[in-house]
């Protein structure tokens, strides 16, 4: 896991046109680079910050998230994925884009 300094090396959040806040590169990330881990307490319930994680036949797991990976905004069009809690580039990011995930469907 990326520590919260490592992970102001890479991120910074600024108002987004997609919603509220985003998460934006500082540098460019390649296709296929680890990004960090969503980091938070594992919770029972939904709320605006929690991932949700199939770990395996129907279990869901939810993480509140405390760092900055919490501010990733919704697209159809994607720059990075999950691989349960962990973050990879799914396409190259240039500095100062805005990093989007595809939210999926609610479990």
């Amino acid at each position: 896991m990326l520590s919260d300094e490592k992970l102001h090396q890479l991120f910074y959040i600024k108002e987004s046109e997609l919603h509220g806040k985003g998460l934006f590169a500082r540098i460019k990330i390649n296709k296929g680079d680890y990004m960090g881990e969503y980091d938070g307490p594992v919770v029972s319930e939904n709320n605006m910050h929690v991932l949700w994680v199939e770990k395996h036949d129907d279990v869901w797991v939810g993480r509140d998230g405390k760092n900055l990976l919490r501010y990733l905004n919704h697209s159809t069009d994607p720059h990075a994925e999950f691989d349960g809690f962990k973050l990879y580039a799914a396409r190259d990011i240039m500095p100062d884009e805005e990093i989007t995930i595809d939210y999926g469907e609610e479990p």
